[in-house]
């Protein structure tokens, strides 16, 4: 089946989508504008004597070198917020793969972000938070505890994952936005592309499973923001705009949310 909109230039890319769609210059200041909102977010409930929590990626990552130089000059106390990672990667035994493992999520976010911001503002180790394959349920019990989520930042995947919410033909749109938290075998188009970024193209050390909050908890979220900057994003943003809603594209389950936007490059507007 051939789909037009693959073919849509920016103008009519930007024609009534499905979805808030914001064009900005470059990466970098797609990854300026995600840091500012996670700083001006956390600045405003900490005005309040409030928790801030939020989802975090680790992809994209380029917001978080900017995060962490703003939160040090602007001497900005994340002593009550919350970073709730979507997901990890984990070996065969599905255990959580060692945070020494050049591809682990835990791994970077100590190294780029937590080790990075001053010792007196950065929250404590127990407000760090990845989902865990020996108590799926945490997540869940964490947002209750706090109230909720604030804001979600997240990329899309190559078949429109959110997390890794892999694509799911099998299931009804109903039955994909009532999963949570679990573990599950990474597609072999996420493998593929994942090694061909991350591994030089090493497939076979990329790993076969993961954990991952579920579409459930990113639906919680009062704020989604989405970014995409790469060559590939190209056709992920038209068919997340303008194709159909679907389990074999998961990021058109999001499109009913009160509150998501999904910015990219011009560079991704574009095309060749």
């Amino acid at each position: 089946m051939y789909h037009n909109y693959y073919n849509y230039g920016k103008k009519e890319l930007l024609e009534n989508p499905r979805l808030p769609l914001i064009v900005m210059e470059d990466n970098p200041t797609v990854f300026r504008a995600m840091a500012e909102e996670m700083v001006e977010e956390i600045k405003r409930k900490n005005a309040r004597g409030e928790n801030t929590v939020m989802i975090c990626p680790v992809g994209p990552v380029g917001q978080y070198p900017f995060f962490v130089d703003m939160v040090n000059e602007q001497e900005v106390s994340l002593k009550k917020v919350w970073f709730i990672n979507m997901d990890e990667y984990l070996t065969d035994e599905k255990k959580w793969i060692p945070k020494e493992h050049p591809l682990s999520f835990r791994g970077f976010m100590d190294r780029t972000v937590y080790f990075r911001i001053k010792q007196e503002l950065v929250m404590p180790e127990e407000q760090r938070i990845f989902p865990d394959p020996e108590n799926t349920g945490y997540i869940q019990e964490i947002i209750d505890k706090l109230g909720g989520v604030d804001i979600c930042f997240g990329g899309i995947g190559i078949n429109g994952h959110i997390a890794f919410n892999e694509a799911d033909k099998t299931k009804t749109p109903e039955e994909f936005l009532a999963l949570s938290t679990r573990v599950l075998e990474i597609a072999p188009e996420t493998r593929a592309i994942n090694c061909a970024g991350d591994l030089n193209g090493a497939l076979e050390d990329m790993p076969h499973f993961c954990i991952t909050i579920g579409i459930h908890e990113i639906l919680q979220a009062r704020k989604i923001r989405l970014g995409c900057f790469r060559d590939w994003h190209r056709a992920v943003v038209r068919r997340a705009a303008h194709g159909e809603k679907s389990t074999d594209f998961p990021v058109t389950l999001l499109r009913e949310h009160p509150d998501i936007t999904l910015s990219f490059t011009e560079f991704v507007a574009n095309l060749p």
